[in-house]
């Protein structure tokens, strides 16, 4: 990608090594140490000195910067707009992209935005607090979606399609008013794989989710920064930094998902294979048209034939 910049564009910045995070870290005024993690410290402290603490965000920083280089999802001058669900996913972005602008060869904004949903129950003043006390830039909206969902769903019924839609339309929204022309979300390897399986199986579409999605009319372009991560080591790196995590008390209480069935599926196809994930991800990069039955795709390899031809009676 010459005459350009993105993260990941210079791979020094990303073989960081653990003294060089401890001295960033220190560098933004916070100052962490074995005392910190003493009996009475703040329960949310992360243990960064847990074994492997550092080589695993290292590992993650250089993932989501060549997934950044492969697909540009991190330009000079974005104003990149974060959806934090609350999760162990966002979370996590949202740490890693602070980390990334401090090593970036360019600047770009990063801002948090949490939607409150209306959900019964709701509880999100541990994790306005988190942002408070990090210095995050950050918007919390508050939308009740929960009541359209409830009344728009049959009893029985899923209700993610719809919350998911509702909340897309808010955070499209909040992303033209706010002036941000990214959104990220925290989906992973997984999530791209589970999704395919989805389409795949109950949609007939070979299809899934992109690390790079292009806009409509003038929502922001969405970008997906944890497309290269493994949900595993995601969720090892929150349980260490020991992240507020808000539950979902909607969807997750659910009974019956398909997607946490197409889970099922793909952890007994990694007992079958263990390369089974890297293997899926990997498919999702490596499409051959010319082996799948879309009619559109032979036909138009058939008019670029005949337009290579016509191109070469006409040269000779």
């Amino acid at each position: 990608m010459q005459g350009r910049h993105s993260l990941g564009a210079c791979t020094k910045l990303f073989a960081v090594s653990p003294e060089a995070i401890i001295q960033l870290r220190d560098k933004s005024g916070r100052t962490f140490s074995r005392e910190v993690h003493a009996e009475g410290a703040d329960r949310h402290a992360p243990d960064l000195f847990a074994p492997g603490m550092l080589a695993l965000e290292t590992r993650l920083l250089r993932e989501v910067g060549r997934c950044s280089a492969d697909y540009q999802l991190i330009e000079p001058g974005d104003r990149v707009m974060l959806a934090l669900s609350g999760g162990k996913d966002s979370y996590t972005l949202l740490h890693l992209l602070r980390s990334l602008q401090r090593r970036a060869p360019f600047d770009f904004d990063v801002l948090a935005v949490h939607v409150d949903q209306g959900q019964p129950g709701y509880e999100g003043e541990a994790l306005e607090r988190y942002l408070r006390q990090e210095g995050y830039d950050y918007r919390i909206i508050r939308e009740d979606t929960y009541s359209i969902v409830i009344d728009k769903v049959a009893e029985g019924k899923t209700y993610c399609a719809l919350c998911s839609r509702l909340r897309r339309g808010i955070l499209y929204s909040a992303a033209r008013d706010l002036g941000c022309n990214k959104l990220a979300l925290g989906h992973h390897r997984q999530d791209a794989i589970e999704t395919l399986l989805l389409n795949m199986t109950f949609s007939g579409a070979l299809s899934a989710m992109p690390p790079r999605l292009e806009p409509e009319g003038d929502n922001p372009v969405v970008i997906r920064p944890l497309y290269y991560v493994d949900e595993r080591q995601i969720a090892h790196f929150a349980e260490l930094m020991r992240f507020p995590i808000l539950p979902c008390n909607l969807c997750g209480s659910q009974s019956g998902l398909m997607r946490k069935r197409v889970r099922t599926v793909l952890d007994d196809l990694m007992t079958l294979s263990p390369n089974a994930l890297n293997s899926l991800g990997a498919s999702l990069a490596n499409v051959r048209p010319s082996h799948l039955a879309d009619p559109a795709l032979h036909r138009d390899a058939a008019s670029d034939k005949v337009q290579d031809a016509a191109s070469q009676a006409l040269d000779a």
